[in-house]
């Protein structure tokens, strides 16, 4: 690299190398030069390898020479050797395509001027695992990948090998990662916690005690303007504790009297308030008014510039200008306009309601008003004054009469659309109620049509299993006269021939035999439940998975199950079938009411030890 950096400034000789090579971090003796810092492989950019140029630059890499081995790099032309997606947190790489004859000693040697080797995990097939002890060094690892190594100066296959370098999956650092994001985790709460606590408001002080000593102290409190709210809630916290009796009733009088003298005090502050803020509004719209009347005069010289009588000597840049400003002048000017106007209408909605608050006080009036009419009704000279107040009045009383009008019109709509809501909630709630009725008196029907029929199945597994006895005990009865019969036979032949003891023996030992085989035969017999090697199936599947559901499952439940592996089954086969093996599967019924349910339980286990 230094040659090709120098080649452009006059011609560079041949250089050769020993030990070393030309990527700068892979020099062992570097730091032995004088006068030279040591170069630290942590700091960005200046480590082994340089970290990777952009795209859109060529990577040109060089011979690398170590003490066991030489590292060619791959054809430039040739596209990049391809790699994974880094898992988080990865610390581990993936060699493949070692030399055979590579061996642990010469692998640390190369990648060892990544970094830090924490471990090296070889296998017998040419590739193995090394583990860094940071992340970072896992990137200048990859930059060996593509690489061809030679051992020494052999040609030989084994001493060769194209490095393909990757990143590997290791569940140490997967679980170092997670670590370190929980303790990231782990300090971003504590951070959160520690600044909630110091934006968290200080509590209030404790409340002390009730005593003759600090109700006196706090009488003279509740006297004090300054520390009248802090004494009142101490007051109120006495109160509500139950500290009035008779002996304190006094004091506690005499500290409520003094909390009700504030209220004075308070009306005439909020009358204060309340004429401070009139001045403040009277003082604003004073303010907005002149700054209006000063926009409509910047209007009037902008609209005098537009005549044609001074427009004409202006430039077009100059009446491109002028009209810009105008434009916005007006727009601002109508903008203030607006807000004047409805701060008037504002004060003009105020006036009226304090009317409407003051009506009393004019039914006063107008009744005085129509006496003074009367008094002066003899004057023919006032009587035009008289009609003309009359008029008024009339119109006033008629605008009145219209506006309570509206209003009552407005509130029989409102009340006849809450009564059309309510008659609408009434339909829907009584709809509701029929259909769970309905919907609970048809699972209650659901369950005693299966109950019905759980019993009915019950009994004719009784009366088969009655026949069946009935069937083994004549056949028994038989074959106990046949050994009765067989026996006294055997006795003659032995008195009579003279027979021995053993003979006897296997003769009982083949009258035993038969009856066993018979007793296979009749549970064979017994035993004939299922039809198909389908039902056989089904029993296995519906066993298995009642036997990891122990409280049990409803046949909704196991249908949706067996549908995933039978999409033609239906609820009502797997339920026959589980009815015709009382034995094996049980019916119980959990909860009360609309929560009422069937389940069916895998009872095989305790079937067995029942037989």
């Amino acid at each position: 690299m230094l040659a090709c950096f120098f080649c452009s400034c006059s011609h560079v000789p041949n250089m050769e190398v020993e030990d070393s090579i030309c990527v700068p971090g892979f020099d062992p003796g570097l730091n032995m030069m004088t006068g030279i810092t040591p170069i630290n492989p942590m700091i960005p950019g200046l480590g082994l390898v340089p970290p990777p140029p952009p795209t859109e630059v060529a990577v040109v890499k060089e011979i690398i020479h170590c003490k066991s081995c030489t590292l060619f790099p791959q054809n430039p032309n040739l596209p990049p050797p391809s790699t994974r997606e880094r898992p988080p947190g990865c610390k581990t790489v993936f060699v493949g395509g070692l030399p055979e004859n590579a061996t642990e000693e010469i692998i640390q040697e190369v990648f060892e001027q990544c970094g830090d080797i924490t471990a090296i995990r070889k296998s017998k097939k040419n590739f193995c695992h090394i583990r860094f002890a940071e992340e970072f060094m896992v990137d200048k690892a990859i930059y060996l990948s593509g690489y061809r190594m030679r051992l020494g100066s052999s040609t030989d296959k084994k001493d060769s090998g194209r490095l393909h370098v990757d990143f590997a999956q290791a569940r140490d650092d997967f679980y170092e990662w997670e670590c370190k994001q929980r303790m990231r985790a782990r300090e971003e709460r504590h951070r959160r916690k520690l600044e909630e606590d110091r934006l968290r408001p200080p509590s209030p002080p404790a409340i002390m005690h009730y005593s003759e000593h600090e109700a006196a102290l706090l009488a003279d409190k509740l006297k004090d303007d300054s520390k009248f709210s802090e004494a009142i809630t101490v007051l109120l916290s006495w109160i509500e504790r139950g500290e009035v009796n008779r002996r304190s009733a006094n004091q506690f009088y005499s500290m409520v009297q003094s909390a009700n003298s504030h209220v004075r005090r308070l009306m005439n502050e909020k009358a204060t308030h309340e004429q401070e803020m009139e001045e403040a509004k009277e003082n604003f719209k004073n303010a907005l008014t002149g700054i209006l009347t000063q926009f409509e005069q910047i209007v009037a010289v902008f609209n005098a510039s537009t005549r044609q009588k001074a427009w004409d000597h202006f430039s077009k840049a100059q009446r491109k200008n002028i009209d810009i400003w105008r434009k916005h002048s007006e727009e601002l000017r109508n903008a203030q306009s607006e807000q004047l106007m409805g701060i008037r209408r504002e004060e003009e909605m105020e006036m009226s309601d304090d009317e409407n608050c003051d009506s009393p006080t004019k039914k006063m009036r107008v009744d005085e008003s129509e006496a003074d009419i009367e008094d002066c009704a003899g004057d023919p000279a006032d009587r035009g004054l008289h009609s003309a107040a009359l008029a008024a009045q009339a119109y006033a009383l008629k605008e009145e009469n219209d506006s309570l009008r509206w209003q009552l019109d407005a509130y029989r709509n409102e009340v006849e659309l809450l009564k059309q809501e309510k008659e609408q909630l009434f339909r829907t709630e009584e709809n509701l109620t029929k259909d769970q009725q309905l919907q609970f008196l048809q699972q209650t029907m659901q369950g005693m049509q299966q109950q019905l029929l759980a019993i009915q199945e019950e009994l004719n597994n009784k009366k088969s299993e009655l026949e069946q006895a009935k069937e083994e005990q004549s056949h028994t009865q038989a074959l106990l006269k046949v050994l009765q019969e067989q026996l006294k036979g055997t006795k003659d032949l032995v008195e009579t021939n003279g027979h021995s003891h053993e003979d006897a023996n296997e003769i009982n030992v083949l009258t035993v035999a038969l009856v066993n085989q018979d007793r296979e035969n009749n549970t064979e017999k017994r035993s004939q439940g299922l039809k198909s090697e389908k039902e056989a199936l089904l029993i296995g599947i519906i066993s298995t998975f009642l036997h990891v559901h122990p409280f049990g499952a409803n046949i909704e439940y196991l249908w949706s199950y067996m549908q995933q592996l039978d999409s033609k089954i239906s609820a009502n086969e797997i339920e026959m079938l589980l009815m015709r093996l009382p034995r094996m599967f049980k019916q119980e019924f959990t909860g009360v009411g609309a929560t009422l349910e069937k389940r069916w339980k895998l009872c095989a286990f305790e079937g067995i030890k029942t037989t």
